[in-house]
C-alpha cells in the first residue's frame, strides 16, 4: 500500500480505479490495485466519491449499473468498519431488525427451491414483497435527509435498484407456474434472490454508517417520527415506542407562522401565492365550513361542479342548502362535532358526470373541531380506468 496519501489524493486514486472498472478492468484485478494502492476506506468515503463521480458526470444510472461491482470491490474492507447503534429506539436498529428477517427468509427461498418445494416457495415469494415497506421508509424519510447534506447521487441509485427488485420480484411471482421450475429457478429466482441479498450488504456497510456520519441527533428524531407514517415490517416494535415518539411529538411539535415571504408549516413552507394556485390546481372542488356553520372558504378550480360565488363567504351553512337536505347536512357537521364520525361520502349523478362528494371534519392536533370541509370530485374517467399506466409510458406531446 502507498504511504502518505493525502485524503483527496486518495479519493482520485479511487475514482481513478473505478472509472477503470467502468472501462472494463476485472474485478480480481481492480481489488488488487485498490489494496496495493488505498488498503483502507470508510462507508462515508464511498458515498462521497460516488456523490463526487455523480457531479462531474457519470450518470446515477451508470453508478446503478456498477453498485454491486463497487460493492464487491470494497467487501473485505467494508465488513470491519460498520458503526453500530446503540439506542434500541434508533431509526438505523429498526432497518437492521428488518434487514435480520430479510435474511433468514432469503435463506428459507433458497432452502424451498433447493427442496423443490414449489408451493412453500410461493409463500415465501408473497411474503417477500413486506421488502416495499422498508424501501418506501428509505426513499421517503432517510433518503431526504441525506439530501438535505447534498448525498442525492447515492439516494438515486439506490432507489433505482429498489425499482429493479420490485420489477424482479414482480417478475418471479408472475412467471412461476409458466416455466419450468429448473428454468425459473436460474432466470428469476436466483437473480433476485442475489440483487435483495446485496442491497442489504449496501444498506448496512454504505448507507447506514453514511447517514450516521451525516445526520444530526434533532434528525434522527424527526426520522423516527416520520417513520411510522410509512410503516414497518417483518419486526415487532417495543410496546413503548409509541409512548416515546407521543414525547419527541410534544417537544418537536411545530406551529404554522409567517416569515417575510411564506406560511411555514410544520412540513414545508409556501408563498401565499403558491398556496393559492396549489389548492385551485388540485383536481377537487372544496368548500371549508368554520366551526360557527360560516362557509369562510372554497377553491377556484378550473372546472368547478358546483357554483360558488365569493357572496357565499360568511354565509350560515343552513342556508346553502335546498330544503330537502339541509337537516342531512346539519346531521353529518353534529356528527363531526361530538366526534362521533369523521368523514361522510355519497355520489350522484349530475349534469351527465359521476360526482363524488365527501365530508371530512377538520381538527386541530389536539382533536378540537375547527369545522367541515366539503371535496367535490368528477370521478367519471376515473371509474373508467383499467389496468395500468406508468411514469415511463408517458410521452411528451405539444398542445
Amino acid at each position: 500500500m502507498s504511504e502518505g496519501l493525502g485524503k483527496e489524493q486518495k479519493k482520485q486514486a479511487i475514482k481513478h480505479i473505478i472509472k477503470q472498472l467502468h472501462a472494463g478492468m476485472p474485478l480480481v484485478e481492480a481489488k488488487e490495485k485498490f489494496e496495493k494502492e488505498i488498503g483502507s476506506i470508510t462507508s462515508y468515503e464511498i458515498a462521497q466519491i460516488e456523490q463526487e463521480l455523480i457531479n462531474e458526470g457519470v450518470s446515477p444510472e451508470e453508478i446503478k449499473l456498477f453498485c454491486n461491482v463497487h460493492a464487491m470491490l470494497f467487501e473485505s474492507v467494508l465488513s470491519k468498519n460498520f458503526k453500530s447503534v446503540d439506542h434500541p429506539a434508533h431509526p438505523i436498529n429498526f432497518f437492521k431488525q428488518e434487514n435480520e428477517y430479510i435474511k433468514k427468509l432469503l435463506e428459507q427461498i433458497r432452502a424451498s427451491a433447493w427442496e423443490k418445494n414449489k408451493e412453500k416457495l410461493k409463500g415465501l415469494l408473497e411474503e417477500l414483497k413486506g421488502i416495499e415497506v422498508h424501501y418506501q421508509r428509505k426513499e421517503q424519510v432517510l433518503f431526504p435527509y441525506l439530501e438535505k447534506h447534498g448525498f442525492t447521487g447515492p439516494s438515486k441509485v439506490m432507489w433505482g435498484k429498489h425499482n429493479d427488485i420490485r420489477t424482479m420480484l414482480r417478475k418471479a411471482l408472475e412467471e412461476f407456474d409458466r416455466v419450468d421450475f429448473e428454468e425459473y429457478v436460474q432466470k428469476y429466482l436466483n437473480p433476485l434472490v442475489e440483487e435483495v441479498d446485496g442491497m442489504i450488504f449496501k444498506e448496512e456497510n454504505i448507507l447506514f454508517p453514511t447517514a450516521l456520519e451525516l445526520l444530526k441527533p434533532e434528525e434522527w428524531v424527526s426520522v423516527l417520527r416520520e417513520s411510522k407514517d410509512v410503516g414497518y415490517v417483518y419486526i415487532k416494535l417495543p410496546e413503548s415506542l409509541e409512548k416515546l415518539i407521543e414525547e419527541l411529538e410534544m417537544n418537536l411539535v411545530q406551529t404554522v407562522s409567517i416569515d417575510e415571504e411564506n406560511i411555514v408549516f410544520d412540513t414545508g413552507k409556501l408563498s401565499l401565492n403558491e398556496l393559492e394556485a396549489i389548492l385551485n390546481t388540485l383536481p377537487i372542488d372544496i368548500t371549508f365550513v368554520d366551526s360557527e356553520n360560516k362557509v369562510k372558504y372554497f377553491s377556484k378550480s378550473k372546472d368547478r361542479i358546483f357554483v360558488r360565488t365569493k357572496s357565499v363567504i360568511g354565509r350560515d351553512v343552513r342556508n346553502c342548502h335546498p330544503p330537502q337536505s339541509v337537516d342531512k347536512v346539519m346531521q353529518i357537521i353534529e356528527w363531526f362535532r361530538k366526534g362521533e364520525k369523521d368523514e361522510v361520502d355519497f355520489w350522484i349523478n349530475f349534469k351527465g358526470k359521476l360526482v363524488y362528494i365527501r365530508y371530512f371534519a377538520v381538527r386541530d392536533r389536539n382533536g378540537k373541531y375547527l369545522g367541515t370541509l366539503e371535496v367535490t370530485q368528477d370521478i367519471t374517467q376515473i371509474k373508467k380506468l383499467e389496468g395500468e399506466k406508468r411514469l415511463a409510458d408517458e410521452t411528451y406531446r405539444p398542445r
